[in-house]
């Protein structure tokens, strides 16, 4: 089947159809953003009879392919027009000639700086006409004026807010190019009919306006029998506009057409998530994903009741032209129980101490996340359904196996993880990949990783106190005491002694303390600032040892300044907590070399042997 016509159209005939409506935009197409240097571009382009490239447009009267449609920006339809063709790829170039060419308005543009400005334009017809000049330097625009001034609009340089001033200054208005026997009756007049100016009038005429009038533009048709989502393809393939459209906004245009506002009802659904601190980074792309996989989820659920063969089951999948086909009756049917998914996924992270979407590992995990509490409901709450979720998301986390390409984990992660949840099935995919090296623990330095938001997470899961309030770290405290990551060797006392920057710099010379706290600890020596902190703290040194013991570490090296002691023993701990959290062992047998190399000892054994 042929999938698209090629043509060629006359200018004129487009900008026409664009004025009556019967070339319009389907409503997914952003809006025009040419400035005043393209414009006049594409405007000398025209005049030069240059190509300025295919346009594209899409048949309308495919019942499965229904956008919601609005005019070409500056059309102004008395009644509602039903298009005939869409614009996929050339808006751009055809709103700046409609504009400049057809409605006969000021034309709101922006300049180089992206300030908007307001502009008429006009063809300079002597330098037009003279050979020693680009035919781009003869296209001129003007302010709202028409004028254009020096020294702070003190002094007027040129003035055309008059007809005579345009006869004048032969200065001939680009809105008149499809009248220009209007303005030619009126150019002879004010010349009186001069036989130069006549002669000069007709060249121009012949060599500039005829280019205009003749001017032939490539279209190519694509037909309607075109499914939806080779319709988005194309258009985002040859889309010169540089930004693509994401699933949410090419949906959005297709609901709307069933008389459905999705980013209404996006709006209404991030009311329900700014209670949430954790959901703030959750974006409508992430909800209509998180849709599309519980969607094709019980679409292969259904099938399999039905009997139908492996081989013809359908995909569980969210890529994104499985996004761009979720039908809006699945879209309403399973959108509440996502919306609860996240929210309950935020409820769950929070009692493991991952407040928000900054401290979130990964914020692509959420969506798989999603979809299996929206499959589980409320029976998530038995606690031993929850601990395998979350064995499951810390293998995704110490495994950092979220980080690109995740679609196709994500349709194993849900049937898997339910399975294994409610059936003991057989250990989800995500948790047999996932390794952690002990190595790691030296590399994590800043929060841009998600092993180390992990680490900081857990430092706060095993009722962790700070060590100067004594308080539980939670919710609350995180805020109201302002909780943060800091080191425990201060840094200038590293620097002092010769610590390497690696080691001081990374998790396993972190904890997380209240800012008050880590102003007490300076940048003392340990032995000297937890001297400080038991005193303001008030608590006799027992107490003040489990409070130190509850950051994962053996007070007896901070008392001795050991820094090489601390870093052994919290090393070993903190990778005990990522063992448990896991609910897998970690391999050990790494020591680390010169300049930060670790040296994996078996393998360096091996190597000597042979």
């Amino acid at each position: 089947m042929e999938t698209f016509d090629s043509t060629k159209r006359s200018l004129f005939e487009i900008l026409k159809d664009v004025h009556n409506g019967k070339i319009q935009l389907p409503d997914f197409q952003r809006g025009w953003v040419w400035d005043d240097n393209r414009i006049k571009g594409i405007l000398a382009s025209v005049a030069k009879s240059f190509p300025i490239g295919a346009i594209m447009l899409l048949e309308t009267g495919n019942e499965n392919v229904r956008f919601k449609t609005k005019p070409v920006e500056g059309v102004k339809l008395s009644t509602e027009v039903k298009p005939e063709l869409l614009i996929l790829d050339g808006q751009q170039r055809i709103t700046s000639l409609y504009q400049t060419i057809i409605t006969n308005e000021i034309v709101t543009t922006r300049n180089e700086k992206n300030y908007e400005i307001k502009r008429w334009y006009y063809i300079d017809m002597v330098k037009a006409m003279d050979s020693n000049y680009d035919l781009e330097e003869a296209i001129i625009s003007l302010n709202e004026k028409k004028q254009i001034t020096e020294d702070f609009g003190r002094n007027i340089v040129l003035d055309l807010s008059q007809k005579e001033y345009e006869y004048e200054n032969l200065m001939y208005p680009v809105c008149m190019i499809d009248d220009y026997s209007t303005w030619r009756k009126g150019f002879n007049k004010y010349w009186e009919y001069c036989g130069e100016k006549l002669e000069f009038w007709d060249e121009f005429e012949s060599k500039i306006i005829k280019n205009f009038s003749q001017y032939m533009v490539p279209v190519i048709i694509l037909k309607k029998e075109n499914p939806k989502e080779a319709v988005c393809q194309v258009f985002e393939k040859v889309n010169t506009g540089g930004v693509s459209l994401n699933a949410f906004e090419l949906l959005t245009a297709t609901f709307a057409a069933d008389d459905f506002d999705l980013k209404q009802d996006w709006e209404e659904i991030k009311s329900k998530f700014k209670d949430y601190k954790l959901l703030s980074n959750v974006s409508n792309t992430d909800l209509i994903q998180a849709i599309t996989l519980l969607a094709t989820y019980y679409n292969r659920k259904n099938k399999e009741q039905e009997n139908v063969p492996e081989d013809e089951l359908p995909a569980i999948t969210c890529k994104r032209k499985d996004m761009l086909s979720l039908s809006l009756q699945d879209y309403k049917k399973y959108r509440d129980p996502i919306v609860w998914g996240f929210i309950k996924v935020s409820k769950i992270l929070l009692e493991h101490h991952i407040f928000t979407a900054r401290d979130l590992p990964y914020n692509a995990q959420l969506i798989p996340m999603a979809a299996i509490l929206a499959v589980l409901g409320d029976r998530i709450d038995n606690v031993g359904y929850k601990k395998k979720l979350m064995q499951w998301f810390w293998c995704g986390v110490f495994g950092e196996l979220y980080g690109s390409a995740n679609e196709t984990r994500y349709a194993l992660d849900l049937p898997q993880v339910v399975e294994w949840i409610l059936n003991n099935g057989p250990e989800p995919k995500t948790i047999y990949d996932a390794n952690f090296s002990p190595s790691r623990l030296h590399t994590l330095r800043t929060r841009n990783s998600a092993a180390y938001k992990g680490v900081y997470a857990l430092l706060m899961d095993d009722n962790t106190k700070d060590w100067l309030s004594a308080t539980g770290i939670d919710f609350s405290t995180y805020f109201s005491e302002s909780i943060d990551i800091h080191h425990i060797f201060p840094v200038s006392w590293c620097e002092k002694n010769g610590i390497n920057r690696n080691d001081y710099n990374c998790i396993i010379n972190k904890t997380p303390l209240s800012g008050r706290t880590n102003r007490i600890v300076s940048g003392d020596a340990p032995s000297k600032y937890l001297a400080r902190i038991k005193k303001h703290a008030g608590v006799n040194d027992e107490e003040f040892l489990e409070i130190l013991k509850s950051h994962v570490l053996n007070p007896e090296y901070l008392y001795k300044d050991d820094f090489i002691g601390f870093f052994n023993d919290r090393k070993e701990q903190i990778l005990q907590r990522i063992e448990r959290a896991m609910n897998k062992k970690i391999p050990r047998g790494e020591v680390l070399g010169e300049e930060g190399v670790f040296i994996d000892l078996e393998e360096e054994m091996v190597q000597i042997l042979t």
